[in-house]
């Protein structure tokens, strides 16, 4: 949202940040809007119309949260029902937590943290133990492993690493959901409706015409990247957050956080 989005004080407050011990905090997702994402911008020039390339990604961001809220219930224990249009990630999910044998403590998960020092607050996913090491995982439900996300997780590192001082490293964790073509070897991610088609891993191989593909079933990926020096991203991330509070600048002095 821009200046001129928000109707009144208090609808910024609540949608740009988080309230903790009393003092209003900016959100770290919400600072990092302020940066160029030239992958979505091509996507909505691509798309039939703006309304076609909004239903799809509400719609995606839809299945992205339920997707979420399946993969919290394992990582606290809970053993609520899967739902079928996430079952096959939160499937794949589950056995590679067990085969990495990823320890999560549930008081980690959904944690909301602060930075006093730099005035800025978030929600983790989890804290979690994976081959020794002990650091932030943040999960994803997107096609790739965006270099933005080194941004987002180096602010978490940041304002955690006095609490925890063992806090060595940092994952992204990425569930995704395709289907692959048994002729041509072709993958298609029918997220959001979108039902996106990519050339499969072998060289040379011709993709099928579009109603030739022989689609599998439905099943879910999951992919894991560490990235361990976070510093440079977090003096990145300072650099953001100071362009969103001059975007913001007028919100910011209504809120009380400027002066």
């Amino acid at each position: 949202m821009s200046l001129w989005d928000y109707k009144n004080v208090e609808e910024f407050k609540e949608k740009a940040g988080y309230v903790i011990d009393g003092v209003w905090f900016p959100r770290v997702t919400k600072i990092l809007e302020i940066k160029a994402k030239p992958a979505l911008y091509f996507f909505y020039g691509q798309a039939a119309s703006y309304r076609d390339a909004r239903a799809i990604t509400e719609k995606s961001a839809e299945e992205g949260t339920m997707m979420h809220e399946a993969v919290e219930g394992i990582l606290t224990g809970k053993n609520d029902p899967i739902l079928e249009e996430v079952r096959p990630g939160v499937e794949a999910f589950r056995e590679f937590m067990d085969e990495k044998n990823i320890q999560v403590a549930p008081e980690h998960v959904e944690r909301r943290i602060v930075n006093h020092d730099h005035r800025y607050a978030g929600t983790i996913d989890t804290l979690a133990l994976i081959d020794g090491r002990f650091g932030v995982l943040d999960i994803k439900t997107s096609q790739a492993i965006y270099r933005d996300y080194n941004l987002q997780t180096s602010a978490y590192m940041d304002a955690m690493k006095y609490e925890f001082p063992n806090l060595q490293t940092r994952w992204i964790l990425r569930i995704d959901q395709i289907k692959s073509c048994l002729r041509c070897g072709a993958s298609m991610r029918p997220k959001g409706g979108r039902e996106k088609v990519r050339p499969g891993p072998v060289r040379g191989v011709q993709l099928c015409a579009p109603e030739e593909h022989d689609w599998s079933e439905l099943k879910g990926i999951v992919e894991l990247k560490e990235s361990p020096y976070w510093e440079q991203d977090f003096q990145a991330f300072l650099g953001a957050k100071k362009l969103w509070e001059w975007e913001n600048d007028g919100w910011l002095e209504k809120a009380g956080y400027l002066g």
